[in-house]
């Protein structure tokens, strides 16, 4: 009985893990195009552009840092 809640748990880990690399994604590519955008008293434009890159770039870098620690 263990063994299949400890799977169980995996799989929903997984999943929780998946859709907030998703989301992150997602909003970093939403700033980076202009989709989503900030007001102009706090910067604009150009800090959610950066703002963008910066979570695309910090999500990429924990997805391979994560698939590094599973493999080792």
């Amino acid at each position: 009985m263990m063994a299949k809640g400890k799977g169980l748990t995996t799989i929903i880990n997984l999943a929780l893990w998946l859709t907030g690399v998703i989301v992150s994604l997602s909003v970093g590519f939403a700033m980076t195009n202009g989709t989503l955008n900030l007001p102009n008293w706090l910067g604009g434009s150009i800090v959610a552009t950066t703002a963008g890159l910066v979570v695309i770039v910090l999500t990429l870098i924990s997805v391979l840092l994560a698939i590094i620690k599973q493999v080792s």
